[in-house]
């Protein structure tokens, strides 16, 4: 994962993201290493990403700017946007004070270690 500014685009950041997925284990073979599909918001509506996803191999399911919603992205999405807000609660997260990158993620795995550690008591 890159850390970028806070005024950057993010579509400027789907492929190298896309390069970092990491591989993950399943049926008998080779693990995989890229996702069948792509849901994204109209910020990401270019041509010249649906070209590059298709390269690769993955379905871009990307909402279209001027078209009305209900292509049922917002199902899929609605669970980034709330992990967002919960990483949110976590004040120093909400600002980012820190000036070295490494000492913002560390605080970024702590946050996500005490997410993970809340959820998991709920369910027991």
């Amino acid at each position: 994962m890159s850390l970028t500014g806070g005024n950057r685009n993010d579509v400027t950041q789907l492929l190298p993201l896309l390069d970092k997925v990491p591989a993950v284990a399943g049926a008998v073979g080779r693990p995989r290493r890229r996702p069948d599909t792509l849901f994204a918001d109209r910020g990401y509506d270019h041509d010249k990403y649906r070209r590059l996803l298709r390269e690769r191999g993955i379905r871009p399911a990307i909402a279209e700017r001027g078209q009305p919603h209900g292509t049922g992205l917002g199902t899929f999405r609605w669970v980034v946007e709330r992990t967002i807000s919960w990483l949110h609660g976590f004040r120093r997260l909400r600002i980012r004070w820190e000036r070295r990158d490494d000492i913002h993620e560390a605080f970024l795995g702590l946050a996500i270690c005490l997410i993970t550690h809340r959820h998991v008591q709920r369910l027991c």
